[in-house]
Order: C-alpha cells, then structure tokens, then sequence
C-alpha cells in the first residue's frame, strides 16, 4: 500500500505449510535424457549441448520498454538460477518477492477499496460508536473529529452514509493521511519500522465483514479501476483521488518469466490481503502465495485487529507487512522461519534472489534480496539513496511504468533525513557497514 494522489495536499490464515516450497529436481544428465529432454521442452541444458544458456527459456519481451541495462540484469539474474538453462542450485527453487502497490500496478488498490467502500456506504459504524475501538494508536483527536464529522445517528455495526455525508468521508480520507482535517496528528505510538498507524486503519475500516464478502468488494473495485481511463479520478466525499489502476505490463512479464525458469513469485504487500488476493491472479500468482496484511478474524468475521508475526501475538497489533514487518513476514510464510528470528536477515543462501519494490514500505525486503533489487522509482528518499548508493551493484532502478515522476530537482537527503526512525522520526541513511551514504542526486525517472 502506497500513498494515494487526491486533491489534498501530498505510496489468514494461510500458515507455515504455504511456505513449504516446490522442490525442483534436475533431469538425468547423460547425453541421451538431455538429447529426450530437448525434443519434448522448450529448455535445453547448456551444459549438456553447447547451446547458449536461455537460448530456448523464455526471456522478458523485448516490446516491452526497460532500462536496457535493467532488462540485461535481470534476464541475467534469472537465467542463472534458471531449472531451463539447468543453472538452478539445490532441491528448492529460487524465490522472488514482489510488492504490489505502485510495482506490479500504477495506484494502490488499498486505497482503491477504501475508496469504494465509502462510495458504496460499506464502513461500518464503530463498536460503541468509539472511533477508538478501530486502532489502538487512533489519537484523541482523530477520533473525536471522525465523531464529529461521521454522528452516532448510525448504530453501531452498520453501514455509515459516506456517499452523502461529504464530512464523514473526508474526515476519513484526512485521516488515511495520517492527519485529522484540522492538521492534529491521527496516530501516535507505534514502532515505525514494523507498522504505520494509517495503513493499519486502512485495513480495519473493512472490519465486519468475511473474507469473501471483502473478496468481492476488491472484485467489483478491480473492474471498476480497470474500466476507467487512464489518468483518470474519481470523486469521494468532496476529494478527487485515483480512479483508475493498471497493472504494468513489464511486471506482469517479469513474474511470468521468473516462473517459466522455477522460480517461486510471491507477492507481499501493506494492502489487506483478501483485496490483494483477488489482484494477484492476473498476473499469475495464485491466492497461497499472496502476504498481505493479515487480520483476526472471529467466528468468520474481521475484526479491527492484526495477527502477529515474530513471536508477537495475535491481537497486539504492533506489526504488519511493514519496513521490518514486511521482512518478518515474508521469512515467516515463505521461509518458514519462526519467533523473533523472523525479524533478523536470514543467511544468503535461505533469502530471496530478486525482489521489487517503490518505497521505503520495501526497503528492507528488497534489500535482502542477494542477486537483483528493482526499484521503481517514486522519489522515495530511504529506498531511493539505498538503491543509487548501489554500494554491491545489485540494486537497479526503473521509471514508473505509466506517468513516471519528474526528477527531483535536490539530491535526496541520505545523510540527514530519508530514514525512518522507529519514533517516525528521520535519521540518516547508513550502509550495513556503518558508513553514511552520501546525497544522491535522482537520475532515473
């Protein structure tokens, strides 16, 4: 999930047996089975014929538009771990993490179903009618002015009139921007490297419902945005924001490559995952190997709380797939890898091999990939000094797919203020060293 454009002023129980990952054995190696091989697979074992490695794989299109040396990097990446060209290592096969707001897709479909639930009048009044009760880091203030703007005309538990109450759905919209429509801060408290109060509200403001009553909100969401022109907005309480999502068509192509070689993609996003869910099968990723944001749910029902990750429990709501949430996510489902060790970089040979991301949501999990870090480029500043540091050579950088970001017109601040403190406050940027990185200038966009 990734901040929204508007008109204001501005990116479950699935367990531990998803993670139980395909094992991918080698074909006999003599010169026969390799001569079998080749007549009944597009795949040819370079070793074996002397044909050039990937020669037969399926490579990323050449219509579609990249860096060329992004392009060359990451067939390279790819055709090294490859089960066609026979380089793949070992009985699991490689992983690549995708995030999906503003990576895989231009605009955020979390946001995107938040927007059509006030629409459709699908938030539902709060229990006790207390703003409280949706976040344990909603301020005083917040939830006083979503009060005042929302009423307690509506009982509790059911739908709230946002298509006509302008003042309740733009005090909602305030406050998925972190402040009240006074400018009072909406959220306080929480550990900035493993959550962020307004995305956690954002997953909350579907509480009341199953999963597949929120399956097909996303459903109806996804058509409408799919739809829409490009470019184009749609109106909510009194605000003009994103009406429209596509998905990128070089990302698409890259997961459909990956997966033509053996690779594992999954996608792993700060968006509630029942919406992620029905997104990710356009682009080939099936509903197992989606982490999204993950609440409680009670008899069948969401609730406004967060299941936990790295040995914090259910219902503390003090991580989500966020900065280090997002790492500790993925090594626990994917990697399988439990308690508080979640949290800490798994060894080189246990991580995933090519990961993506826009933000500085991503960084960590995009960091931790060994062989190829793609960033789209959103002016970011923590994951943009990171990836223009390049300090291994792994990190590459592409322009938005649709409606790329000017250049920024000052370096970004690395040695100052990209990185997000735990207090949310901003620090400087350091390499794993220790060292600083220096200011970088923005040169792809």
């Amino acid at each position: 999930m990734s901040t929204f454009s508007s008109g204001l002023v501005k990116g479950d129980n699935t367990h531990a047996k998803e993670s139980r990952r395909k094992h991918h054995f080698r074909f006999a190696t003599t010169v026969a089975a390799v001569a079998i091989l080749m007549s009944a697979t597009s795949c040819a074992t370079p070793l074996a014929t002397g044909i050039e490695p990937a020669a037969e794989c399926r490579q990323l299109d050449a219509k579609l538009t990249w860096p060329d040396e992004v392009r060359e990097q990451l067939q390279k990446t790819i055709d090294a771990h490859s089960s066609c060209t026979g380089t793949s290592r070992g009985d699991q096969a490689p992983v690549a993490i995708f995030d999906w707001d503003n990576t895989v897709v231009k605009n955020d479909i979390g946001y995107g179903t938040n927007f059509w639930m006030l629409r459709h009048d699908k938030v539902l009044q709060p229990a006790n009618k207390d703003w409280k009760s949706t976040n344990r880091y909603l301020t005083d203030a917040a939830a006083k002015a979503l009060t005042a703007a929302c009423g307690t005309d509506t009982p509790a538990g059911q739908p709230l009139k946002t298509s006509s109450n302008i003042d309740c759905a733009d005090e909602i919209l305030a406050i998925l921007e972190d402040k009240t429509r006074s400018g009072e801060p909406a959220f306080e408290g929480f550990n900035a490297r493993h959550l962020i109060g307004a995305y956690a509200w954002g997953t909350a403001l579907s509480a009341g419902y199953t999963e597949e009553q929120l399956g097909q909100f996303a459903l109806a969401m996804k058509q409408e945005n799919l739809s829409a022109a490009q470019g184009s907005m749609q109106m909510v309480g009194s605000q003009q924001v994103d009406g429209y999502i596509r998905i990128y068509p070089q990302m698409k192509d890259l997961i459909g490559v990956l997966q033509a070689h053996g690779f594992e993609a999954w996608v792993v996003s700060a968006s509630p995952e029942p919406v992620v869910k029905a997104w990710a099968g356009d682009v080939g990723i099936d509903a197992g190997h989606v982490v999204g944001v993950r609440s409680v749910y009670e008899d069948g029902i969401q609730t406004s709380h967060l299941k936990g990750c790295g040995g914090i429990p259910d219902g503390e709501d003090s991580v989500m797939t966020y900065i280090e949430g997002k790492r500790c996510w993925a090594n626990q489902v994917i990697f399988g890898v439990e308690g508080p060790s979640a949290f800490e970089q798994l060894p080189a040979e246990r991580r995933q091999i090519l990961a993506a991301g826009d933000s500085g949501t991503d960084v960590t999990f995009v960091g931790d990939a060994t062989e190829a870090r793609l960033v789209v480029n959103r002016n970011n500043a923590e994951i943009m000094c990171r990836a223009y540091d390049n300090e291994d050579g792994k990190w590459l950088i592409t322009p938005m797919f649709i409606d790329p970001k000017p250049q920024r017109s000052e370096p970004y601040p690395c040695t100052t203020k990209a990185y997000t403190n735990p207090d949310s406050s901003k620090g400087p940027v350091m390499r794993g060293d220790g060292s600083l990185i220096p200011d970088q200038a923005d040169r792809v966009h």
